[in-house]
């Protein structure tokens, strides 16, 4: 790729080709936009850190990190830009088509590179006011070299000088997976698929222990997520009225003006809606005697996200039935959650959740077999109302981590500083004749968010009331 066919704008085919009057005009009388305020971010002191962690793993490589670009979602207008988890974490910069390029310096380290594409000169060439994913006049106004540089502490250039740093002969790893518009550059690099895998599982490894800086960000999430939830229970009057549609734009309005989006797309389930473990249309009906299961995350402005779920009767109070499978879950819950601590089995809160759950069903006699029987790992049949594991990893991605190999995540041990979710839940069709009738087309699940510290837990979304009694005066509040 040229950097003359780089630099050609991107227009439309129904853009007029200027005049050279109109040329010379817009590429002239414009003042210095250049910030001077920009300091070094907290974000950039941690990420140098981060890399610092990068470097030791590989020796003598080049590693490349992508941002990503953008993603079509229908003809010519994209979805809204999200940039690569790894290369969030290890840069703290949010700008599309930007690469990170860790430079092997002889010295048993590397020198960290970022090559993106600033905002262009407005005296110089036609992009800012004709371009229509890059120009400053379409899309916004993109970082300069040097406040990039001076926000988050690295060296930075051109990405059009990306194609030159990567033909030299040096053994080289790339992060698969958001290569975007650099895809024809990385495309002849290559590298063996099994060494860049390696890559991928060594950064979500490292990923995996939180440090400070992510420990504050993540309590901010769980904090606009309360909000969030606050807000649609304070317009229950409009979520009958509209919906689950409703509870899906309240929080998100939440989620938009303290952060930075929902950190998955929001699971508003009332009613039989709630069997429906990932239900997302959130188009259905909100009716009293019912109950609404809402499995929602605030991504704040760095990009972390929260995972929180209740389950609330929608008329502000459980029917005697409804508590008894609620008080069942959160049981579960509480059993999961005091099973963790450093050390411990990373599945020792999902079996101490199922365990309860199990146990329970056969007391309600809801089994058609023995809890024991059902519990067996040869037959495994209760989770026909339990699909789902009981805990994921979480930080900058709602499912974190999740290039890490499994003995090091789902089959290895938890460690101080993993946050991970407890959420089990209790699913019984709408047309299951296993179950008694006024049981069917209930949903229920409890989520929250759990810091392992030293001395055992920490719940970053305690804040949101669980147990009936408060649950339902949070209602009534």
């Amino acid at each position: 790729m040229t950097e003359s066919t780089q630099n050609a704008p991107k227009t439309a085919t129904h853009d007029n080709e200027p005049q050279e009057k109109l040329r010379q005009f817009m590429n002239s009388g414009w003042g210095d936009i250049e910030r001077a305020d920009v300091t070094l971010s907290d974000v950039g002191t941690w990420a140098a850190k981060r890399r610092d962690a990068l470097s030791q793993a590989f020796p003598g490589e080049r590693l490349v990190i992508p941002a990503g670009t953008y993603k079509v979602r229908s003809n010519d207008t994209d979805y809204v830009y999200r940039p690569h988890t790894d290369y969030v974490w290890l840069v703290g910069d949010q700008t599309s088509d930007a690469v990170l390029v860790l430079e092997p310096n002889g010295t048993s380290g590397h020198d960290s590179v970022l090559y993106f594409r600033p905002r262009a000169d407005r005296a110089e060439g036609e992009e800012f006011w004709r371009d229509r994913m890059y120009g400053e006049l379409w899309a916004g106004r993109r970082p300069s070299l040097t406040e990039t540089a001076k926000e988050f502490g690295i060296e930075t250039r051109h990405v059009d000088q990306l194609a030159g740093v990567l033909k030299s002969d040096v053994p080289t790893r790339v992060r698969r997976g958001e290569e975007g518009s650099i895809s024809s550059l990385l495309s002849g690099l290559g590298t063996d698929a099994e060494r860049d895998k390696e890559l991928a599982f060594t950064l979500s490894e490292l990923r995996l222990v939180k440090d400070a800086f992510e420990l504050e960000q993540l309590r901010d999430a769980c904090a606009i997520t309360h909000r969030g939830f606050s807000d649609v229970l304070s317009e229950m009057d409009k979520v009958r009225k509209y919906g689950e549609r409703w509870i899906e734009g309240t929080f998100w309005r939440r989620a938009r003006a303290e952060g930075n989006d929902v950190g998955y797309t929001s699971i508003a389930a009332a009613g039989p809606h709630a069997t429906t473990l990932h239900w997302i249309e959130n188009d259905g009906p909100v009716n009293d005697g019912t109950l609404m299961l809402l499995d929602m995350g605030v991504e704040n402005r760095n990009l972390y996200t929260a995972d929180v779920t209740r389950t609330f009767p929608v008329s502000g109070e459980f029917t005697p039935r409804q508590r008894e499978l609620y008080q069942l879950v959160l049981d579960a819950q509480n059993a999961g959650i005091e099973a963790l601590r450093p050390g411990v089995p990373f599945r020792s809160g999902h079996n101490a959740s199922i365990e309860v759950l199990v146990r329970g069903l056969e007391a309600m006699e809801l089994l058609p077999v023995s809890a024991d029987e059902a519990l067996d790992p040869s037959s495994g049949i209760y989770q026909r109302y339990t699909l789902h594991g009981v805990s994921h990893m979480l930080g900058l991605d709602v499912h974190d981590c999740a290039a890490a190999r499994n003995e090091k995540y789902n089959k290895g041990n938890v460690e101080a500083g993993y946050v991970l979710t407890v959420e089990p839940g209790l699913y019984f069709q709408a047309e299951d004749l296993t179950v008694p009738e006024d049981l069917r087309g209930i949903g229920i699940r409890i989520e929250d968010d759990i810091l392992i510290t030293p001395a055992g837990t920490e719940n970053l979304s305690n804040a949101l009331p669980r147990d009936v009694e408060a649950l339902q005066n949070w209602m009534a509040s």
